[in-house]
C-alpha cells in the first residue's frame, strides 16, 4: 500500500526535518537554520517562529507543556520553552555515535526516539532519562514518529516509506510507500498523515491508498 500525497504548502526554512502535529498547528524544526516554526494546517501561515539551540536538528515533539527537539549533531535531546525557544534542559541522545537522534514522539509521559547510528527506536523515561524499552528501526535512516491508536509509525528515509509497529513487541504491522517525494519529517494529526521533504521544503498531507 502507499501514501497518496497532496501538497499543502511549503515550510519556511531551507531544510525542514522534524514535524509534530498539535492543537496549535504543525510544528516544524529546520535542520538548516535550526528555527522552530508553527504553521496553520489550512494554509501554512506561520503563527510562531523562533531560533533554537539545536545543532542541525532533526526531530520535534510537544509534551503539552514543553517542546522537545533532537539536536542531532551535538548528540543531544533538548527540552525547550514553546513560547520563547529557550533551552530548559538537555540530555544525551540514546544510541548516538558521531550524530544523534532524529524523530521524537511524546506518548503518555514517555518520549519515543529514533536514532540512525544505532538504527533503533527507544522509549525513554524523560525524568530519569533511562531507556524503558527499545527495538530495531525499519532501516538505517529512521526519521519521524507518529502515535496512532496504540501503535507507532516510523518514517524511514532510505526506504522512502512509513512503517507501523506494535510498540510492545516491536513487530512490524504495516508498510506504506511514499512516491514523488523523499520523506523526512513525519507526523499524524486527527487521522491525517503529514510529511515534509527536506530538499524541496514541501509539506504534504497523505492518505492511505
Amino acid at each position: 500500500m502507499k501514501l497518496q500525497l497532496t501538497k499543502a504548502f511549503d515550510a519556511p526554512g531551507p531544510h525542514p526535518n522534524g514535524m509534530q502535529g498539535s492543537t496549535e498547528g504543525l510544528w516544524i524544526l529546520d535542520q538548516g537554520d535550526n528555527k522552530v516554526t508553527c504553521q496553520s494546517y489550512k494554509n501554512g501561515k506561520v503563527t510562531r517562529s523562533f531560533d533554537s539551540a539545536s545543532d542541525k536538528g532533526s526531530g520535534i515533539t510537544h509534551s503539552g507543556t514543553d517542546l522537545w527537539v533532537s539536536s542531532t549533531y551535538s548528540c543531544e535531546v533538548l527540552r525547550i520553552n514553546p513560547e520563547t525557544g529557550a533551552t530548559l534542559d538537555s540530555f544525551p541522545a540514546p544510541g548516538a555515535e558521531k550524530t544523534g537522534s532524529h524523530g521524537l514522539e511524546w506518548v503518555e509521559g514517555d518520549l519515543w526516539i529514533t536514532t540512525p547510528p544505532s538504527a533503533m527506536i527507544y522509549r525513554m523515561d524523560p525524568v530519569s532519562w533511562e531507556i524503558v524499552h527499545s527495538f530495531p528501526a525499519p532501516g538505517e535512516r529512521p526519521h519521524g514518529l507518529a502515535w496512532d491508536n496504540g501503535k507507532l509509525w516510523c518514517a524511514e528515509t532510505n526506504e522512502n516509506a512509513v512503517f507501523l509497529f506494535d510498540p510492545v513487541s516491536g513487530k512490524q504491522l504495516d508498510r506504506l510507500d511514499v512516491d514523488g517525494t523523499e520523506v523526512h519529517g513525519f507526523t499524524m494529526w486527527q487521522g491525517e498523515f503529514w510529511i515534509c521533504d527536506a530538499e524541496t521544503c514541501e509539506v504534504y498531507r497523505g492518505i492511505r491508498v
